[in-house]
């Protein structure tokens, strides 16, 4: 049990501003922050993506979506009107509030919108003194001393004030009726549950974490013609043209539902499939989250996000200048990526089909820099 005042709390609100794959990873840690106080309520504080995925997560009561000016995701120019209500949205709503961040972004900003809006307790890791914005401050040790897992991350936070589960694992609630939905479309393309087929997944927000379209269409080609393993490719709308060139590089290789499902749905989806091979994006840990072995082709461009309690086979290329913590290239040759061979992504996705359980991967080395403030990028 963590401290009175903490102890007490049971209207919390969660911050997390980022998006899918980050609020997922802060799972166990709300369900460690549910379980050390009865009855307590959680709100999440996210993006619009986070949100969406907020609607499937068991330890989340409630979403707030908030584009806040200062991440990546939101906007560049602060709305004072939509701030304003913002902190009126939240005054007097909550006994305590936690700040989840990645070690390279600064919690102040979301600790002042909650010291504003007369949160009486508020949590996070936090580099600067942050006097008397946060009541509980947990000095940023990472990268400087050692790096941690996102998920560890967060629950090493909510441990600092007495939160803590035996049920580590990333989870989702998928509807009954959005299982049985996506299991009759599997069907009427040609899919089996006990199949031989795997999710091929080519999109990713940032264009440093995307392999190139001419080596998906070669692990397309070569799962169905050589290995008769089928592709079923995935994506959002934006994507769709994306995995079309990928088809019509691969003639027309395996079938596509690119555009056509929702986040439910692709949860419902990857529970389904045999084994997902995908970049270090959102569908990795929504896949975890449902017990679904990965092929992650892994961008060296953070260290803390492999797939969490999952069989998975992390691919990438050690570069000198990784760990660059940004969304486009500084160097412009995807070497961390594109040095991955097509064969070598084929043969890990072979493995995972055939049950093997391979030994947790080891990253390259972090060296103890502070990192680049996410503000700047």
């Amino acid at each position: 049990m963590g401290r009175s005042d903490w102890a007490e709390a049971r209207r919390l609100l969660a911050v997390r501003l980022d998006a899918i794959g980050d609020v997922l990873m802060t799972g166990p840690a709300l369900r460690a922050l549910r379980e050390a106080v009865a009855g307590r309520r959680i709100t999440l504080l996210t993006s619009r993506a986070g949100a969406e995925v907020a609607r499937l997560m068991p330890e989340v009561d409630e979403a707030i979506t908030y584009e806040a000016p200062w991440v990546k995701s939101g906007g560049r120019v602060s709305a004072r009107e939509r701030d304003a209500a913002m902190i009126e949205r939240l005054g007097g709503g909550f006994d305590a509030a936690v700040i989840f961040t990645v070690y390279s972004q600064s919690p102040l900003p979301a600790a002042l919108l909650c010291h504003l809006s007369g949160i009486p307790l508020r949590l996070a890791h936090c580099r600067e003194n942050p006097y008397g914005l946060l009541t509980d401050w947990v000095p940023e040790p990472e990268p400087e001393h050692f790096v941690r897992h996102e998920v560890r991350r967060q629950l090493d936070l909510v441990a600092a004030v007495g939160a803590a589960t035996s049920d580590e694992r990333l989870a989702v609630a998928v509807p009954p009726a959005v299982r049985e939905r996506v299991r009759a479309l599997l069907a009427a393309e040609g899919f089996a549950p006990d199949g031989r087929w795997a999710v091929l997944h080519p999109g990713g927000t940032a264009p440093s974490r995307r392999w190139p379209p001419e080596s998906w269409a070669e692990v397309a080609g070569r799962l169905e013609r050589e290995r008769g393993v089928k592709p079923l490719f995935t994506g959002d709308a934006a994507e769709t043209e994306l995995v079309a060139e990928i088809r019509a590089a691969a003639d027309r290789t395996g079938r596509s539902l690119a555009g056509r499902l929702d986040l439910g749905e692709l949860a419902a989806l990857l529970g389904h499939a045999p084994v997902l091979v995908a970049g270090n994006s959102g569908p990795v840990h929504l896949a975890a989250a449902v017990g679904t072995p990965v092929v992650d082709l892994y961008a060296l461009t953070n260290p803390q996000h492999t797939p969490w309690e999952v069989p998975s086979r992390v691919l990438f290329e050690d570069v000198p200048c990784r760990w660059c913590y940004r969304s486009v290239c500084p160097e412009g040759h995807h070497r961390c990526l594109r040095a991955v061979r097509p064969a070598e992504v084929v043969e890990a996705a072979l493995s995972l089909l055939n049950g093997e359980r391979p030994a947790p991967v080891r990253l390259p080395p972090v060296e103890g820099r502070t990192p680049r403030s996410r503000l700047a990028q």
